[in-house]
């Protein structure tokens, strides 16, 4: 098996410290998040006892975060998953949720293979090509001007060459912020 594949072990320490085994070093709850979130699968084991204590820990990770207001699970599910322990759901509960969770992921998984199929990822979304069409509408009518120097009211006087290299870096910064911006589109 690919060292990858394995998961990534931790031991907890008597005094309740958790060591990586890969890197030798401590680690702490948010480190762990961090782990599973860039994909790696851990095992929390705690070294006196050998007991895999992984389950209590993610519960811990996942009750932080809930409790720093990044709700994921809403109060309706909290309390339907409390009322499966006491209940004969107990045992479809666990089936439903990984079900539900593979589904999750699969349909994400498709989601990004279907965008890195598109030559712009972005082209699907309505609306994209009338805003693409106004933005190079702007950008043409910002541009207008530029090497047609020597007509106009002004072509006389010929402006002094501190004030177009002026004129220049903010029409650059202007351009810097609009690309920002569609970027972030």
């Amino acid at each position: 098996m690919a060292k990858s594949a394995e998961p990534l072990l931790i031991k907890r320490y008597a005094s309740r410290r958790l060591y990586n085994t890969e890197t030798s070093d401590y680690v702490t709850l948010d480190n762990i998040a961090g782990f599973i979130r860039d994909g790696r699968e851990v095992q929390i084991i705690d070294l006196k006892s050998g007991d895999d204590l992984t389950r209590q820990y993610l519960l811990q990770i996942i009750a932080e975060h809930e409790s720093r207001g990044e709700n994921v699970l809403p109060v309706d599910v909290l309390t339907d998953l409390v009322r499966s322990y006491a209940t004969s759901a107990q045992s479809v509960v666990p089936q439903f949720l990984a079900a539900s969770f593979e589904m999750l992921r699969e349909g994400q998984s498709k989601m990004m293979e279907n965008m890195r199929d598109l030559p712009n990822p972005m082209a699907g979304v309505p609306g994209f090509e009338a805003m693409q069409a106004q933005q190079r509408a702007f950008l043409s009518a910002m541009m207008q001007g530029w090497g047609t120097a020597g007509t106009g009211p002004d072509a006389a006087k010929p402006p002094a060459h501190d004030d177009k290299d002026a004129e220049l870096e903010a029409i650059k910064a202007q351009l810097a912020e609009l690309q920002a911006k569609l970027a972030g589109l």
